[in-house]
């Protein structure tokens, strides 16, 4: 699978969908930031730079404070794959953003989101 596609997408590009996903079905986009910033450790000054900026995926990734040390935690089928049985690092970390904001779409509870 060619990946470079995704990989040089910017970040700002699909972030709106990210939000308009989650604002379709009664969540926030305070709600998206949350899973953003758990996820990789940016926070919001440093994701609004990254959107302003144009940042695309793989240095979103490459350059995130810190990835949340609870993402062997996030399984489950995104996009016709399993999450955890990803290959591609890259590829999982974006696979698992998309994961965190189904479940947000889905109803889910944010406790149960963040995994705590």
């Amino acid at each position: 699978m060619n990946n470079t596609r995704i990989f040089k997408m910017s970040f700002a590009s699909v972030y709106p969908h990210y939000v308009t996903k989650a604002e379709k079905k009664g969540r926030t986009k305070a709600e998206v930031d949350e899973i953003i910033y758990w996820l990789t450790g940016y926070d919001q000054q440093a994701l609004q730079m990254i959107i302003d900026k144009k940042i695309d995926f793989e240095t979103f990734f490459a350059e995130a404070p810190q990835i949340n040390p609870n993402v062997s935690k996030i399984t489950g089928v995104i996009c016709g794959y399993r999450v955890e049985e990803i290959e591609d690092a890259l590829m999982q970390k974006i696979r698992y953003l998309d994961k965190l904001i189904d479940e947000l779409a889905k109803g889910k509870a944010m406790e149960k989101i963040l995994r705590k």
